[in-house]
């Protein structure tokens, strides 16, 4: 278990931020970017879930979140040093592995199960559980473009990218369950404006 006594540091007052294995790196960086996405994200999925309360949904959607502080560790530890040479966790190094990115999979096809077929893109709405949980697709989707600007850079664990990918597909299947299985989706129209 983490224990954080002292909140503020100081040792980022000058434009730094520090790393799992010890390093530094400039609050500018890809690699800072990326984990600050995912947090951001992290926390579009917290306001969502409050909708979700009591629900059915609630447990997945707070395993997804401890999934998105999982990746966030994952991020945060360079190869190298502490990090090793590949994306192997061990009991120093948290990584995403293969049985995270299946249980989105899973989880995707169960949900898609009784949904009613895509027959139009949806407009991110419908009810307010459904549109909180489009918002946090799109903070997904933010993350996963800051991850794969980082992956042009810096070796990205290649489960991490799968995660993240899957993740906005299962909000969005998420979302439509909570449409009332699709039935109450907003469907887009073309040029209904015109």
């Amino acid at each position: 278990m983490v224990k954080l006594n002292k909140i503020y540091t100081r040792t980022g007052d000058d434009g730094s931020t520090g790393l799992v294995d010890g390093s530094r790196a400039d609050k500018h960086a890809a690699r800072i970017e990326a984990i600050g996405a995912v947090d951001e994200a992290n926390s579009a999925l917290g306001l969502a879930a409050i909708s979700l309360q009591g629900g059915a949904y609630a447990d997945p959607v707070e395993r997804v979140q401890n999934d998105l502080f999982d990746l966030g560790a994952d991020l945060a530890t360079p190869l190298g040093d502490i990090g090793g040479n590949d994306f192997e966790p061990s009991e120093m190094v948290l990584r995403v592995v293969a049985s995270q990115v299946d249980w989105l999979e899973d989880a995707i096809d169960s949900l898609n199960e009784n949904l009613a077929p895509l027959t139009s893109f949806v407009l991110p709405g419908g009810s307010e559980a459904a549109a909180r949980m489009h918002i946090a697709r799109a903070s997904v989707r933010r993350a996963e473009r800051s991850m794969t600007q980082l992956a042009g850079a810096e070796p990205v664990n290649p489960n991490a990218l799968a995660y993240i990918n899957r993740l906005s597909d299962y909000l969005f299947v998420l979302a439509r369950v909570l449409n009332d299985n699709g039935a109450a989706d907003v469907k887009w129209v073309p040029g209904a404006s015109r």
